[in-house]
């Protein structure tokens, strides 16, 4: 079962690939494919959940020899949470009509990539299942190919390119100062490295990971690129691809960089005020729902980055369910944006609140998981940080919220079905900030699967 997501979407991708991905008859075939890879992948999520972590080797080849699979709570939990996204997302395109004959596979060798990412536990693999997300990425940052997309598409390759030689330059330099390319024995020898290696090791691969995450001050190229592409795709890079920078963050630094994640904690924390405050305050001086939208993800991602150098299981379990509810509402947020309609509007509303942090939306549960990580480890210039983000998020969600349903209404027409699919998130929204124990649970548990998130 391990491999049976994976399975499910690259035969898809390359079954896909050859048609013509604008008839409607594909793009339902591609969905059905990807929400069948989405559901095996629950199935094994929730298997690894109650058992543990699941290990197999492909090929069946010795361990150390053949490429090694595993995946455990932090994996499945990012896995499912890229996979919806993309779901979702490609779903909104199809009911809208795909203009593309390659989109439809596009969005599946994505899938493939990310989900072989969450699953390897080889970093020169790592690498590989990366660079198969970003290609298709790349190409669907193009997609409409309107002078504005292929200017996108044309700045996020160039700097995501950049990205993609400084993490395989952290690669080849962590082979070289530990001689394993296995995720295991990497974190097994770290210790033992010298201090000045590792460090500068350990920051070439932040660097490359802050860049793809669009942290600040390696986020110049993200307005540029999520103003630039249609909704579907801005839903899929925001919500889905950007996983690729929190997981990373999350699983190298904790995991095979605990000891210079701890020496760094304050320079982290400087970049995460620095982006929190700065995205905010850029997104309030903007009005075009997509400029606000992409400044409000510089800030969102410094939540994520602040909970991850206050550290121990507190910090990682925050900067999880951070990054799950952040992706779910980007996505909401980023498909309903230009959409007409009292629905659309409501849906919008709650993705809204969500961000500022008020209940009963899902968003609320993540702002109250980094208090409780402030006032935990007495940081209480953190709290009055989170309270500040926070209160300057509520302000540009609401003016444009104003400026966008309260005025005259514009935007983009779409099928009655494509504003149910909105509305469909928009409940997801509210029903995990009625019910979040489950989803609190499993940061929690993805969280124990680190080092030093263990008890």
């Amino acid at each position: 079962m391990l491999i049976l997501p994976l399975a499910i979407l690259w035969l898809g991708a390359v079954l896909v690939a050859p048609l013509d991905g604008g008839r409607r008859s594909v793009g339902a075939l591609a969905v059905a494919l990807l929400a069948a890879a989405f559901l095996a992948m629950i199935v094994v999520g929730v298997d690894v959940v109650r058992n543990g972590p699941a290990e197999m080797v492909a090929g069946g080849w010795e361990p150390g020899v053949g490429i090694t699979l595993r995946l455990d709570a932090l994996g499945a939990t990012f896995a499912v949470l890229s996979l919806g996204v993309l779901l979702a997302a490609l779903t909104f395109e199809v009911l809208n009509g795909v203009n593309g004959r390659i989109f439809p596979a596009l969005v599946l060798f994505m899938g493939v990539g990310l989900t072989g990412l969450f699953l390897t536990a080889d970093a020169f693999n790592f690498y590989v299942f990366f660079e198969i997300a970003m290609v298709s990425a790349y190409i669907l940052a193009g997609y409409g190919e309107q002078a504005r997309q292929l200017r996108a598409a044309f700045i996020f390759a160039i700097v995501n390119l950049l990205g993609s030689v400084l993490f395989l330059i952290g690669i080849a330099a962590v082979y070289h100062i530990t001689g394993r390319l296995d995720m295991a024995g990497i974190g097994a020898r770290m210790p033992v490295v010298a201090e000045n290696p590792a460090t500068l090791t350990a920051t070439i691969i932040f660097v490359a990971f802050c860049i793809k995450l669009g942290l600040f001050p390696f986020h110049f190229w993200l307005p540029a690129v999520y103003t630039g592409t249609t909704s579907a795709v801005a839903a899929m890079l925001s919500g889905a691809l950007a996983n690729i920078g929190s997981y990373g963050l999350i699983r190298f630094g904790a995991e095979l960089f605990p000891r210079e994640l701890a020496a760094a904690a304050g320079v982290l924390l400087v970049l995460a005020s620095a982006s929190i405050v700065y995205g905010a305050v850029q997104a309030i001086s903007r009005r075009s729902p997509r400029e606000v939208l992409a400044y409000s993800a510089i800030g969102q991602v410094g939540y994520i980055l602040a909970a991850l150098a206050v550290g121990g299981e507190a910090g990682y379990a925050a900067a999880v369910l951070y990054a799950v509810i952040n992706g779910i509402n980007k996505t909401l947020l980023f498909l309903s944006a230009t959409v007409r309609g009292w629905l659309v509007g409501a849906a919008f509303a709650v993705g809204a609140f969500s961000v500022a942090g008020v209940p009963p939306a899902a968003g609320f549960f993540g702002k109250l998981a980094l208090f409780r990580v402030g006032t935990a480890e007495e940081r209480w210039w953190l709290i009055g940080l989170f309270f500040l983000g926070g209160a300057l998020s509520f302000v540009y969600m609401f003016q444009l919220y104003n400026e966008r349903y309260w005025g005259e209404e514009t935007g983009e027409r779409c099928p009655d079905s494509a504003r149910v699919l909105v509305g469909a998130l928009a409940v997801a929204v509210l029903v995990l900030g009625v019910w979040p124990e489950p989803l609190i649970a499993l940061s929690e548990h993805a969280a124990r699967a680190l080092p030093e998130g263990a008890p």
